[in-house]
């Protein structure tokens, strides 16, 4: 759709958003959406920023309530080409823009930044979005230092699905575009979707440079997943286990934009800089 002006995009109804990254965008750039998708779930799989009270929980992205929705009478509704199919629903409650990070041919870092640029000017904050860009530019220049003065080994990134199987990160996604920008190089050479992961089998691990220091994202899945590995001969045989160079992070999330990669990146350095010591 084509965008409407600022103002009435920033209208009494508020804005509501479907996506994690587009609202974490909108907070970066000091705007609060009047509602989300999924709100109960956002301290678990985005944690930082924290959703200011107040904010309505308008249901799943897979049920959404189209009552609480309406009641809200929002002026613009945020949402992504894999919520395409509630497109004709949403349009009869509120105009709907589609923002595009995760796709073919393109990187999901890039289009974070063209698409901040696209949502502050839609809401009246393009000055706030300029100004967020050019810190995030700050910041990432500060990480790379930081990893250049450390002599960084290849770095290895994965959330666990089970016991046997993993999704490890590279490729065109939000984290192997944040590790590129800090120059960070990445353990896992082989494919990646453009959403960033492949899943593997644990046993793939033993394929990664025996330098590679392990960072597992939370949260883990089961909970007691590195209890229960530790009986494993194939874990730990793996050299990364051996020389104990594995390091648990707090969830930071994978399909997000430049706030999310920023995190992303600022954990990577703080694990490196402490098993350095």
């Amino acid at each position: 759709m084509a965008a409407a002006p600022a103002i009435a995009r920033a209208g009494e109804g508020g804005i509501v958003s479907l996506d994690y990254g587009l609202a974490s965008t909108m907070l970066a750039l000091g705007g609060v959406p009047r509602a989300i998708a999924s709100l109960r779930n956002w301290s678990e799989w985005v944690v930082e920023p924290a959703m200011p009270p107040g904010v309505v929980d308008i249901g799943t992205t897979s049920e959404i309530n189209l009552e609480v929705l309406t009641s809200i009478r929002p002026s613009l509704i945020l949402s992504t080409p894999f919520l395409a199919a509630l497109e004709e629903k949403l349009a009869r409650i509120a105009p709907v823009e589609i923002f595009t990070v995760y796709a073919e041919n393109g990187e999901a870092l890039d289009r974070s930044y063209a698409e901040t640029l696209r949502l502050g000017a839609m809401i009246g904050r393009q000055r706030q979005a300029n100004a967020f860009l050019s810190r995030a530019d700050a910041t990432f220049r500060r990480l790379r230092e930081r990893v250049t003065s450390l002599s960084a080994p290849p770095i290895a990134v994965i959330n666990f699905m089970d016991q046997r199987h993993a999704r490890i990160y590279g490729g065109p996604g939000l984290y192997g575009g944040a590790m590129r920008r800090i120059g960070l190089e990445n353990a896992w050479k082989g494919e990646a979707s453009y959403w960033g992961f492949q899943t593997i089998g644990l046993e793939q691990l033993a394929e990664l440079n025996e330098e590679t220091h392990l960072v597992v994202v939370s949260p883990l899945f089961p909970p007691d997943v590195l209890t229960r590995l530790s009986d494993s001969p194939l874990w730990t045989s793996l050299p990364f286990v051996r020389r104990q160079r594995i390091s648990v992070v707090p969830g930071v999330l994978m399909f997000g934009m430049v706030q999310e990669a920023l995190r992303f990146s600022t954990l990577m350095v703080d694990v490196l800089e402490t098993a350095a010591r």
